[in-house]
Parts: C-alpha cells; structure tokens; sequence
C-alpha cells in the first residue's frame, strides 16, 4: 500500500482507502466556482483543473475531464451492475467513479467525492 497522509480525517481514509462514498451535496466543493485547480487530499498531485468543472445535479463535485495520465481506472460492481471507479495513480486513493453523461467536449462525468480533493486557488 502506498503511503497515507496522516493529516487526513477517519472519513477521508475510508473513501480513499475503502472505497466508501460520502453523502450526496454535502461537500463544500460543490459550490466551489473560483478558478484554481484541485489536487489529491492525499498525496497533494494536481489532478482536475477548475475548467473543466461543472454542476452535473448529481451531489458531488464533478468534472469533464482530469489532467493526464493521473488516475488509474478499474471495473467495480458494488452496487450490483458495472461502473468504472478512479484511483489517483501516484497514490492510489479512490476518488469516485466516470459515467458517460457529461458535457462536450469529452462527454465524461468525473463524480468525485469532495473529501478526496482540496481546492487551491490560482
């Protein structure tokens, strides 16, 4: 296992680490609208830019794409059918899953739990 940050709360080393996820509109990121980007609560790498995030009415924070090469995908079924889930690669915590109904241009939805990311803005 990759190294965890000590700094993180009981709840952000049970979604990054566990794979839970946190309750639907409660993160404080979801209104977040300045410009900046958001790293991994973890490890602290830059993972999504805030152009390419967008309100999806899902509850979580939510983008279109990620910056390259910096997550890791894999199949999950724990809610009884398919869905891709996303791991940071430098650190290997679990961020949340990639649907296909966003916007253009990628048409990707990054559902990302809000506890595994810190914003910093530009």
């Amino acid at each position: 296992m990759k190294k965890i940050n000590s700094k993180l709360s009981s709840e952000q080393k049970l979604i990054l680490f566990e794979e839970a996820t946190e309750r639907p509109g409660s993160s404080i990121l979801n209104s977040e609208k300045r410009e900046g980007s958001y790293h991994c609560a973890n490890c602290d790498i830059k993972l999504f830019d805030s152009s390419s995030k967008y309100e999806s009415g899902s509850g979580w924070p939510s983008f279109y794409e990620s910056l390259p090469n910096v997550f890791e995908t894999k199949t999950d079924h724990h809610v009884g059918y398919a869905r891709i889930e996303y791991h940071c690669k430098n650190c290997g915590g679990h961020h949340g899953h990639i649907f296909n109904d966003g916007p253009k241009p990628t048409g990707k939805r990054y559902c990302n739990n809000g506890l595994c990311l810190v914003f910093k803005e530009k």
